[in-house]
């Protein structure tokens, strides 16, 4: 809801219903037929084609609030009925936007539609490696750190994690160094000497890794598959997920098991926080 001070200074609280205007090429149907409980929704153009997909705790205050941006013209002119699919709660909402985004590919979701090939840092010897997550599972690995669209954000980053905690570029291998010779950072003090040996390489290595442990991915804390429930309204759902990847309510599809990294997002801190409501299967 909006708030504004009219003119003789009383705070107005305004209900998004009674301000509500609609695109006259929208059946009215569709806005009176949207609930106040949460799931998604979706804009679809003549053909029945899915021009936008969102997701909200209250499908109808969040549709009308589209109909009130002027930003969103273009995809309202687009879009010729509106359809919603009712789940269980938020973290339902959540994962089937996601599902539905990477499926139809809708042209105004920009962030969640493309997948992307993922790549990590990892540390499982003494020097970082950047991995891809076609060769490693990202659910199960173990020392990985960050989640990058591509290897250069990757090298940035430890480029970046080096510089501020006084690493070695040649020991982290982002420069190549002659065996014995300081680097150009150990020659102007911002190296220990793990390029000429002064500093042991498992000391290096361990500071490489609590330099990196704010970037630490979660590994999948379960054993197998689990069921996270959600009620609203007299619906109850179980939204199937293992390994950070989605498998549909109730019955798991029948799937290959990738990590998501929209999954992974969405999950990782809920389940930290222990406010989820978890059955193992």
């Amino acid at each position: 809801m909006r708030t504004h001070v009219n003119s003789v200074g009383l705070l107005v609280v305004s209900d998004p219903v009674l301000n509500f205007s609609y695109p006259a090429h929208i059946p009215r149907e569709c806005i009176d037929a949207l609930p106040s409980l949460p799931g998604i929704y979706i804009f679809r153009d003549a053909a029945g084609k899915p021009v936008y997909i969102g997701k909200s705790v209250n499908i109808r205050t969040r549709v009308l609030s589209h109909m009130r941006t002027t930003e969103e013209m273009q995809m309202l002119a687009r879009a010729a009925t509106i359809d919603f699919e009712r789940t269980g709660g938020e973290i339902g909402a959540l994962l089937r936007e996601s599902e539905l985004v990477k499926r139809h590919q809708p042209v105004f979701n920009s962030k969640l539609r493309r997948l992307r090939e993922m790549c990590s840092i990892s540390m499982g010897g003494d020097h970082p490696e950047i991995v891809f997550a076609r060769e490693v599972d990202f659910a199960l690995a173990g020392q990985l750190y960050g989640l990058f669209g591509s290897k250069k954000a990757a090298i940035e980053t430890l480029r970046d994690v080096v510089h501020a905690r006084s690493l070695c570029p040649v020991a982290t291998g982002l420069e190549k160094g002659v065996p014995g010779r300081p680097c150009f950072a150990r020659q102007v003090a911002r190296c220990k000497g793990a390029c000429t040996g002064e500093e042991p390489a498992a000391d290096h290595a361990a500071r490489v890794r609590q330099a990196l442990e704010p970037l630490r991915v979660t590994r999948w804390p379960f054993a197998g598959a689990v069921a996270i429930v959600e009620e609203s309204a007299g619906l109850r759902q179980r939204a199937i997920v293992d390994r950070w990847c989605y498998l549909g309510v109730d019955k798991p599809r029948a799937a290959a098991v990738s990590f998501d990294i929209d999954v992974y997002n969405i999950l990782v801190r809920p389940l930290q926080s222990g406010t989820l409501r978890i059955e193992e299967l």
